[in-house]
């Protein structure tokens, strides 16, 4: 069985704007999958590395902020 990634905590900026803010173990993928809706944007890793039970706690305790979809 192959070792679990760390988990990190990112928000998503198009510009200086916080568009998205989420958890995931992999960094380049989620930023890929964000780039299709904000194509301008990039991901910034803000905690990390941490399991997943605490990446699930720090997103809980974070504020949201989505941009809604036009």
């Amino acid at each position: 069985m192959a070792a679990s990634r760390p988990y990190v905590g990112y928000d998503f900026l198009v510009g200086t704007k916080i568009v998205h803010s989420g958890i995931t173990n992999d960094p380049e993928r989620r930023e890929t999958e964000h780039k299709q809706r904000w194509p301008n944007g990039h991901l910034r890793v803000v905690t990390g590395p941490m399991t997943e039970p605490g990446a699930r706690e720090w997103e809980a305790g974070k504020e949201k902020t989505i941009t809604p979809k036009r």
